[in-house]
């Protein structure tokens, strides 16, 4: 088997961020190639099952995903909404789903935000009511990047003071709210598409811990990973993977927001960003196992 295991944030590398969805083609054959040679192959997202299930599994499976995942060794597993559920991929498609219902809101909590959403921001996003774990707000297709950014500021502002006046400890950015007893249970967690309203306790680095926990389970672990994603918190799966002793770096597909200084190789592809540096980099690894 080749040593070499992936995890992979999807918005961004793999999904396009403009039409959220798989837009280049050769991501898909290249993520069942590689499966197929028997590369553990992770996708640690924010996003929720019912999306990776329609918008990744979906076209894989039309790419041929079930018979790459028929060979031995082959191994894909989904960690969604940053830890707070997850699902093995088999070659019948995306297996159960399992809940962490400790880290997720309450009702009323995700009420009150569909709610805010729904009255005073319907024409630059919408409630995500796919999300079993978190409460995500997310940027409508139809609306431009600049005007959902604004628009995002102020949902923002009212999302914070939804949590406060319901008692929860919550920060965001500079702004932090501790609850009576002194402790911070969320965060919201903007992104250029969405903002998160989640626990604390979840992030990119629990989803690789439980992604390596599963491919652990079937057999051995490749010594080398490379992880992948658009934002700063997606390091946190090189960092898990760094801290664990395995040979780790990360790819950086937007390196505006700025390149971490980390102690393992941070990777750009020169200039390509988002799925277009998604695409390089799959590509590379093909090449380089000789899988072409």
């Amino acid at each position: 088997m080749p040593d070499l295991g992936l995890l992979l944030d999807v918005d961004g590398p793999i999904a396009s961020p403009v039409t959220r969805s798989i837009a280049i083609p050769s991501i898909a054959d290249d993520l069942v190639t590689l499966v197929g040679a028997g590369v553990p192959v992770a996708f640690i997202t924010g996003r929720s099952d019912a999306f990776i299930r329609q918008q990744v599994v979906t076209p894989l499976l039309a790419r041929g995903l079930a018979d790459a995942l028929q060979k031995p060794g082959a191994r894909m597993f989904g960690v969604f909404e940053k830890g707070g559920s997850w699902a093995a991929i088999t070659p019948a498609g995306m297996a159960d789903v399992t809940v962490d219902e400790t880290v997720a809101p309450s009702a009323d909590l995700s009420e009150d935000i569909r709610v805010l959403v729904e009255q005073r921001f319907a024409d630059t996003m919408f409630f995500d009511a796919t999300k079993r774990a978190m409460i995500s707000v997310e940027q409508n297709r139809d609306v431009e990047a600049s005007v959902y950014l604004r628009a995002q500021t102020h949902f923002d502002a009212h999302a914070f003071d939804v949590l406060v006046d319901r008692g929860i400890g919550v920060y965001h950015r500079d702004r932090v709210a501790p609850d009576a007893n002194g402790n911070v249970t969320f965060r919201l967690d903007s992104t250029i598409i969405s903002t998160d309203i989640e626990s604390v306790v979840l992030d990119k680095d629990r989803g690789a811990q439980r992604a390596l926990e599963y491919f652990g389970a079937l057999g051995e672990l490749p010594r080398r990973w490379r992880s992948v994603g658009d934002s700063r918190s997606d390091y946190k799966m090189a960092d898990f993977l760094h801290d664990a002793g395995f040979h780790a770096a990360h790819v950086d597909v937007r390196p505006s927001d700025g390149v971490l200084e980390k102690p393992y190789p941070v990777i750009t592809e020169h200039g390509a960003v988002h799925d277009e540096a998604g695409a390089i980099f799959l590509r590379h690894w093909v090449r380089e196992l000789d899988l072409a």
